[in-house]
């Protein structure tokens, strides 16, 4: 049976069944990794729509639209869902689709450990959001799950801990097979030094997931007996400390945020070299400073918890320890400019989110640096300081460097050219209205303005009402993303091998170092 005969049966019996039983039980690395971002761009609207309710009820002081607790529950999913669902399994995705690919791997090491990695995620997330509809709400503790708060939560409180089990399973899967891959399957000829910085980026970024999701698997599992088991592990009645779930929970989620951020370095630093047409500056430098990033994240965790109480030795290490992160971060701006440095630079659509990415992760940079002060951290602790900070990371980082890899690589996915004016007018209005949603949030953090709370002081008014303005701005040019993808999937201009214009043999990704190519590129024939 041919493959168009798979995809459309006659109209009078319907869908073909054996279209839904391949996708199902499909064990290709393409496959999944198709529906790995398809899943990952479904959970960003989800957790998007969330982030809308929070902006609306912001619009004006006094409460609008939601009840304070259910405020609360938006504020916890719309970051679940957006970690999880949003940033996470669009990495894995574009891991599944490029990294057989860049290596010369027939496929990823153990496919169908693949296939399960992904549809556990379908089941997770029903669970996670079915916690909305269910007797007493969502949990209301912020993604952080802080005992005593989040331990009020009602019957919703297991299905949460189950979801964020799974969603580890899920993740220790997805690690467990780039290592596997990276180590076993590589091309004859191609050491680690010579494999393209994307699979560097993985390749570090899988150690710490393997590291870290069991430390939050055992601290969710702390929680779920102390609820329901009669543990006094964060219980200060029963000999406990609430503190010591912080010092738990921070040694998951500190690497974590590296986990968000390091695969976006690496498909930056395939962007920048390509359409600068120069070789990436500093390719060694750039894999030794990922990993002393990822060395130095699981030592650095209690800057969350400088207003906690914590001893002045103490304070000073994580204090100093945040600092120096400082510096392999500056080696990798300062290689990216380098790079750019008298090339010969054009600005389609993949360079324009890439350049965002190095901008506004620089000012998520600089804000980060400020927080690391313990001094100065008792004024910002748990203001919209911190929130513009952690989204100018997330955000203009992760999400940008993910559309990035997107645009540059849909052609070599579809066999189709996206529209590049739509392109760039979707990385406009994303990144206006970026900047009107977060930059503001500095001004009345610095003020004093507690996040978390549904409800603030007048003169906070105008710098929340651009804010709102803003993220409705940012979301509705998302659907325009929406529709360039779905567009370019469905057909169009035919991507040729020199798609992008005057590359000069650097179509699709500059290998780095030269000369060994990440992709073969057929011959152009005149």
């Amino acid at each position: 049976m041919t493959d168009h005969a798979l995809v459309h049966d006659d109209h009078e019996h319907g869908p073909d069944p054996r279209f839904f039983w391949r996708w199902l039980t499909t064990t290709n690395h393409k496959d999944l990794g198709a529906l790995y971002l398809w899943l990952s761009l479904l959970m960003f609207l989800v957790g998007g729509m969330m982030a809308l309710v929070i902006r609306a009820e912001l619009f004006q002081p006094g409460m609008q639209l939601v009840r304070p607790e259910f405020f609360n529950q938006m504020t916890t999913m719309h970051a679940l869902v957006m970690i999880f669902g949003g940033v996470m399994p669009a990495f894995v995705g574009l891991s599944n689709w490029l990294l057989p690919v860049m290596l010369g791997a027939p496929d990823m090491a153990l496919p169908r450990i693949n296939n399960w990695g992904f549809w556990i995620l379908p089941f997770a997330f029903t669970l996670l959001i079915s916690t909305l509809f269910m007797p007493g709400g969502a949990p209301a503790g912020g993604w952080t799950m802080y005992p005593p708060l989040v331990l009020q939560t009602g019957p919703a409180f297991p299905f949460l801990i189950f979801a964020v089990h799974l969603l580890g399973i899920s993740s220790i899967m997805g690690g467990i097979n780039v290592i596997a891959t990276i180590l076993n399957l590589r091309a004859p000829g191609m050491s680690l030094m010579k494999m393209p910085l994307f699979a560097w980026s993985w390749l570090i970024t899988a150690f710490l997931i393997i590291a870290v999701m069991p430390v939050l698997a055992g601290a969710v599992t702390m929680l779920l007996t102390d609820k329901y088991f009669g543990t006094s592990f964060f219980n200060a009645a029963g000999g406990g400390d609430p503190v010591l779930f912080q010092h738990v929970f921070w040694f998951f989620g500190h690497p974590e945020v590296y986990i968000l951020i390091l695969p976006a370095f690496g498909i930056v630093s395939h962007i920048i070299p390509t359409f600068s047409r120069k070789p990436l500056f500093g390719h060694a430098s750039m894999v030794y400073a990922m990993a002393a990033i990822a060395f130095l994240s699981f030592i650095v965790w209690a800057h969350h918890m400088f207003t906690v109480g914590l001893p002045l030795a103490g304070m000073l290490f994580f204090m100093f320890a945040t600092m120096i992160i400082a510096v392999p971060t500056g080696v990798k701006v300062f290689n990216w400019t380098a790079t750019m440095w008298r090339g010969s630079l054009s600005f389609e659509t993949p360079m324009l989110f890439a350049l965002g990415f190095v901008f506004m992760f620089t000012i998520g940079g600089f804000s980060g640096l400020m927080l690391a002060m313990a001094p100065v951290d008792f004024q910002y602790h748990d203001t919209y300081f911190v929130v513009a900070h952690f989204h100018y990371v997330l955000v203009p980082g992760a999400v940008y460097s993910i559309m990035a890899a997107v645009y540059f690589w849909l052609p070599k996915w579809t066999g189709h050219m996206y529209e590049e004016r739509l392109g760039k007018l979707h990385f406009w209005l994303s990144t206006i209205g970026v900047n009107l949603t977060f930059f503001p949030m500095h001004f009345s953090g610095l003020a004093g303005m507690p996040r978390r709370i549904p409800d603030y002081a007048l003169q906070f008014t105008t710098f929340n009402q651009i804010s709102t303005v803003g993220a409705f701005m940012f979301g509705f040019s998302q659907l325009l993303f929406v529709y360039i993808v779905i567009k370019c999937v469905r057909g169009g201009q035919k991507a040729t091998a020199q798609v992008w214009e005057g590359a000069e043999g650097l179509e699709w990704t500059l290998p780095s170092p030269p000369p060994y190519h990440s992709f073969t590129v057929p011959p152009v024939v005149h």
